[in-house]
C-alpha cells in the first residue's frame, strides 16, 4: 500500500512539472509585440519554479530511499524469523584440514579429491604435513601452489630402539610426526577445529558437509570427543544403504576424523612415543566420551602399502563401502545425536527388539522383518558371534569396534541386528582384547 502511495506522489510531481513548462512556453500571451523584459521575467519565473520542483524531487527521492531501506529490513527480519532454529549457521565456521604425508606420490589422488569436493578454501584451508623428506612426494604437494599449505617435519633424526621394538620404528615416527603437526596446526595456524586425513584415503562427495554439520554438536556436547568418517564394520553386506544414518560410538575409529583444539591441549602434554591410536582408546584418554560415526563410510583407504595395512587391507579394508550419495546434512536436524536425546531412544530400541540366537538368525527362521537382538555375556561369545557374521571381532581397551554401550549394530541379509550385552550392562572390561 505504501509503495502505491509513493508512486502516486512521484507521478503527480512529474505531471506538475510538465504543466508548468507547458504554461510558460506554449501558452504565452498572444500579442503583436513581446518585449524582452517580459520574456526575461518569464525565464526568471521558470527558473524559480524549476528550482522548487528540483527540491521537491530530491525530497521524494529521499523518501524513496527510506522506503526501500525499511522494506529490505522488513524482508530480512521476516526471513530470519522463519529460519529453522535447529539448523546452525555455518557461514562463520572454519575447519582446518590436516593431511599427513610421507613418501607416497599417490598423495595426489587424495589431494585431487579434497580439492574437488571442498566447498570453500576459506572455510576448509588445507595443510599438508610431510614427514620422511621424500623429494618426489614434496614436488607433488608443491605443484598445487596456493590451493594448500605445505609444511615439512623438521626432525628427521633416527629414533634409537632396541630389541623387539626395532621393528616398530615406523609407529614411533608416525607418533612423532602427528604430535608436531597437530601442534603446528592448532598453535601456529591457530585453528579451533581440525579434520585429520591420511594421504591414502578416498573421500565421499559429502565428506565436507558431514563434518561441517557435526561441528556444532562436537563443540557443544562434552560427552563427545571426535567425529569420524569411518565405519569399521562398513562392508556392503553389513550396512543399510541409508547414508543419512549417523551413530554415537564408544570406539575411536580414526581414518578421517575431527577434533577440537581443547581436546588437543588435553592430549598433547602426554602424547605417546608410539601406537598413538591404541593409546587414545585407553580409558584414561577416552574418559567415557564417544565419537560420531556414519552408517556408510565417508572415507576408504586405497593404500595397500604402508606401516600397518598389508594383509589387513586385503582381508578387510578394501571391502569397505564408500558413500556415493550426497546427503544434505547441513539441512538436517542432528540434535538427536546429543547424549541426552540419544541414549533414551537407543536403549529403548535395542532392548525392545526381540531376542534371538545366532543359529535362528543364520537359519532364517524368524517370521518377521523387524530388528532383532543377539545377547552376549562373555568375550568369547562375542568373538564367536562376530566372526560368524563377518564382523570385526577384536576389542581395544574392552570396547568392540563401532560399539556403543557395548552394542554393535549391523545388517544381516537385509535385517537390522544388535549384538548386545544384557540390559543390566555395567560397563566395559578393559581386559577384553
Amino acid at each position: 500500500m505504501r509503495k502505491r502511495t509513493f508512486v502516486f506522489i512521484v507521478s503527480l510531481a512529474l505531471l506538475s512539472w510538465a504543466a508548468v513548462t507547458y504554461r510558460l512556453f506554449l501558452q504565452r500571451p498572444q500579442g503583436k509585440v513581446h518585449r524582452s523584459v517580459k520574456f526575461q521575467q518569464q525565464l526568471e519565473l521558470l527558473e524559480v519554479e524549476l528550482s522548487d520542483q528540483l527540491k521537491s524531487n530530491n525530497e521524494l527521492l529521499g523518501l524513496l530511499h527510506n522506503f526501500k531501506t525499511k522494506y529490505s529490513n522488513s524482508i530480512e527480519i521476516l526471513q530470519n524469523s522463519t529460519q529453522d532454529p535447529n539448523y546452525p549457521d555455518f557461514s562463520n565456521v572454519v575447519i582446518g584440514v590436516l593431511v599427513f604425508a610421507c613418501n607416497r606420490v599417490t598423495v595426489k589422488r587424495n589431494l585431487d579429491q579434497l580439492l574437488k569436493y571442498r566447498p570453500s578454501p576459506q572455510q576448509f584451508p588445507i595443510i599438508v604435513s610431510q614427514d620422511c623428506g621424500h623429494e618426489p612426494t614434496a614436488r607433488v604437494i608443491q605443484s598445487y601452489g596456493d590451493q594448500l599449505t605445505h609444511i615439512q617435519h623438521p626432525d628427521q633424526s633416527d629414533i634409537p630402539l632396541s630389541g623387539k621394538d626395532k621393528k616398530f620404528k615406523g609407529y614411533y615416527k608416525i607418533a612423532r610426526h602427528y604430535g608436531w603437526a597437530l601442534n603446528e596446526t592448532f598453535f601456529r595456524f591457530n585453528h579451533k577445529t581440525v579434520i585429520i586425513v591420511e594421504d591414502d584415503l578416498d573421500i565421499a562427495p559429502d565428506f565436507f558437509q558431514y563434518f561441517l554439520a557435526t561441528h556444532s554438536i562436537l563443540n557443544s556436547d562434552p560427552t563427545l570427543w571426535c567425529v569420524s568418517a569411518w565405519n569399521d564394520n562398513g562392508k556392503d553386506s553389513l550396512v543399510a544403504f541409508e547414508p543419512e544414518l549417523l551413530y554415537r560410538s564408544d570406539f575411536f575409529p580414526g581414518l578421517g576424523w575431527m577434533l577440537t583444539k581443547s581436546l588437543w591441549m588435553e592430549l598433547a602434554p602426554k602424547w605417546p612415543k608410539a601406537f598413538w591410536d591404541d593409546w587414545i582408546r585407553q580409558p584414561a584418554q577416552r574418559r567415557e566420551r564417544a565419537c560420531i560415526r556414519p552408517e556408510i563410510s565417508r572415507t576408504k583407504t586405497f593404500g595397500k602399502v604402508g606401516v600397518s595395512n598389508g594383509l589387513f587391507y586385503e582381508k578387510h579394508l578394501k571391502f569397505i563401502r564408500l558413500n556415493d550419495k550426497a546427503v544434505p546434512f547441513d539441512k538436517t536436524d542432528l540434535s538427536y545425536l546429543k547424549k541426552d536425546n540419544y541414549d533414551v531412544a537407543f536403549v529403548k530400541q535395542i532392548y525392545g527388539a526381540p531376542s534371538v540366537t545366532l543359529s535362528q538368525l543364520q537359519r532364517g527362521g524368524i517370521d518377521h522383518p523387524d530388528p532383532v537382538r543377539i545377547t552376549y555375556e562373555t568375550k568369547d561369545v562375542f568373538k564367536k558371534t562376530a566372526k560368524a557374521l563377518g564382523l570385526m571381532d577384536d576389542f581395544k581397551s574392552g570396547v568392540p569396534r563401532t560399539g556403543y554401550r557395548g552394542v554393535v549394530s549391523f545388517m544381516h541379509k537385509g535385517r537390522r541386528v544388535y549384538l548386545a550385552p544384557p540390559a543390566d550392562w555395567k560397563g566395559y572390561d578393559p581386559t577384553w582384547s
